[in-house]
């Protein structure tokens, strides 16, 4: 089992009970979803633009227009990009005590621009964190379109990982006397039916690997 080194920028402490250095746990959280928000200073004002990702064991690739042109001015800017996934509202029998169940990754370091071979590769890897199965499905890019796409690539060397789930914790408090309903409330994200495009031709089947992301009864 490996841990995530903790620096002083990943050092959990609020919620310390939270907090994991898991590195399966970091991957996990990572694994489960493909949109981030990447946080960067751009002509002295703080950015927080969402966009996909795809992840390996120790590298994000992340589309990143905004944080290039930070790069081009500061090519030591750092970043700090984050994941979150929300599964539940927490609710207690009094307001202070309500809270979120959540798995949430912050990503610290100074990216750098992937190129070349790695470019294409993170390319792939992004697609198919979103859409298992596109990659050798779809047209792959061209030059023009790979000129035309920015990749950025971090190193997964210092991240914190922070965790929360169960019930409510007030259950053994006086409000537990107050005759209210306490419990959590589940929320997860489920892919419906495929659409298909409305110019999409005659004839054209949808490929297994779509109609396998369907998880909505």
């Amino acid at each position: 089992m490996s841990e995530i080194a903790v620096t002083e920028r990943t050092r959990h402490r609020r919620m310390r009970e939270n907090g994991s250095t898991r590195k399966e746990e970091l991957d996990a959280v990572l694994a489960a979803g493909f949109v981030c928000h990447l946080a960067v200073v751009v002509d002295g004002t703080p950015m927080a633009v969402p966009t996909c990702y795809g992840a390996t064991a120790d590298t994000l690739y992340f589309h990143g227009s905004v944080a290039s042109r930070s790069l081009a001015q500061d090519p030591a800017a750092e970043v700090c990009v984050t994941v979150t996934h929300v599964d539940g509202l927490s609710l207690a029998r009094s307001v202070f005590e309500h809270g979120v169940n959540y798995r949430s990754v912050m990503v610290f370091g100074t990216p750098r621009v992937a190129d070349g071979d790695e470019k294409l590769e993170g390319l792939r890897v992004l697609t198919e964190q979103c859409a298992p199965g596109q990659w050798d499905y779809a047209r792959l890019p061209n030059r023009k379109e790979l000129a035309a796409t920015t990749l950025l690539a971090l190193d997964l060397t210092e991240a914190s990982v922070k965790i929360a789930a169960g019930p409510p914790e007030d259950g053994e408090g006086p409000d537990a006397s107050l005759g209210l309903w306490a419990g959590n409330v589940p929320i997860r994200t489920v892919y419906g039916a495929p659409v298909p495009a409305p110019d999409l031709a005659p004839g054209i089947a949808l490929p297994p690997h779509i109609a396998a992301l369907r998880t909505e009864a």
